[in-house]
């Protein structure tokens, strides 16, 4: 299993702060926005006696508040098409392993999320990489280069909308290309919608609503981005395909269920009032742009303009940003103060990519993303192996 290129610089991390160094993390999508009062209060006014197992599918009634959410939105099915598991990581491992055998292939335009990879090896599949550039701002490759991978082995493509790393959002037309494509060659789509509630421009349209592939599309959800609730580890996985829940339920049996604390915050999140979203979308909006303006000034960044999620990733005049960013927090000092970067390199499984790129996650507050700013400026200015 591969360690994970957004938490390996942990350590130099933690040396640094126990120097007194102020260490301002842009490295991981943790939002500091407060989680909702009311998935706490839920969890504190819960009257139970025994903290007993859950269904292996969840909790009933979330399952039937989070079809309606998703009605809500525009999404027909059934809460029988809802699978609570335990983030959204487990959704991913679960579809792997229920939809793929040993041996199979998926592909998946990089840069992607990290994770992917570890998922994979754990289920025995083969991750097939088409490249995005961030020259076009990550839009989807041309869908010839997706035919072009295509193999016996290929079972799947797997897309993240809004994307992470690259805050890209796939339009209308990208995800009616990728339908006519799994629609043709008899694939499966699995999509990471995790960010679906921050998108800058516009809504985001969901695969569940791509007409023709209803038994092809399986998605992935989770409460940890929307309601800043990280640490609860509650997803789902959604699909129309009976034949694909009935084998993810295998699985979800097999770990028992989802944690019943955890599951009763989330319902209480799907009874939040409808502005809850325009507000810390609105909240996120204003942090992308003091991130984009101060990277844009900066001699030799480029940084194109995410259109959704909280990430961003940036080209930086550096060889290597393994090296800087391992450089910043054992090295670097402004005012006593450093910045966390997740390396561009771990995003990418073809090797030389990233190299000179960092992801860059807006989840601080204005004035903090600001001083984080300030010691990247100063950062490149005095760097040594440009």
């Amino acid at each position: 299993m591969p360690s994970s290129p957004i938490r390996k610089l942990a350590p130099f991390a933690d040396a640094a702060k126990k120097q007194g160094v102020q260490v301002y993390h842009l490295n991981i999508g943790q939002p500091d926005i407060e989680t909702p009062s009311i998935m706490m209060e839920a969890v504190q006014q819960a009257q139970l006696k025994v903290l007993e197992y859950t269904d292996s599918k969840g909790i009933l009634s979330l399952r039937k508040k989070l079809a309606q959410y998703y009605n809500s939105k525009g999404i027909e099915l059934s809460y029988e098409d809802v699978l609570i598991t335990i983030g959204g990581s487990e959704a991913i491992l679960f579809a792997f392993m229920a939809c793929l055998d040993a041996g199979d292939e998926i592909i998946v335009p990089e840069p992607f999320y990290a994770n992917y990879v570890g998922f994979a090896m754990a289920a025995g599949i083969h991750i097939i990489p088409i490249t995005s550039n961030i020259t076009t701002g990550f839009a989807l490759p041309p869908i010839a280069s997706f035919k072009e991978k295509i193999t016996p082995k290929t079972k799947g493509i797997f897309i993240c909308n809004p994307n992470n790393p690259t805050g890209y959002v796939y339009s209308e037309a990208e995800l009616l290309q990728i339908r006519d494509l799994i629609k043709e060659k008899d694939l499966y789509l699995f999509s990471d919608e995790a960010y679906t509630e921050f998108s800058y421009e516009g809504k985001v349209k969901s695969t569940l609503t791509l007409e023709g592939v209803e038994d092809r599309v399986i998605m992935i959800d989770t409460f940890s981005k929307k309601y800043s609730a990280c640490g609860a580890r509650i997803g789902a996985l959604v699909t129309k395909n009976k034949e694909v829940i009935e084998a993810v339920v295998k699985f979800a049996q097999a770990r028992l269920s989802p944690p019943t604390l955890e599951q009763i915050a989330a319902e209480a999140a799907l009874s939040l009032p409808s502005d809850y979203f325009d507000n810390t979308r609105e909240e996120y909006k204003n942090r992308r742009s003091i991130l984009i303006q101060r990277l844009s000034a900066m001699p030799g960044v480029y940084c194109p303009t995410p259109n959704g999620a909280f990430y961003a990733m940036a080209q930086l005049p550096v060889k290597n940003t393994d090296d800087f960013c391992q450089w910043l927090l054992t090295t670097f000092r402004h005012h006593n103060a450093t910045i966390m970067l997740a390396p561009g390199s771990g995003f990418y499984t073809t090797p030389g990519l990233g190299n000179n790129e960092v992801r860059l996650a807006y989840v601080l507050n204005e004035k903090d993303i600001h001083l984080a700013m300030d010691c990247l400026e100063q950062a490149l200015l005095i760097y040594p192996d440009k």
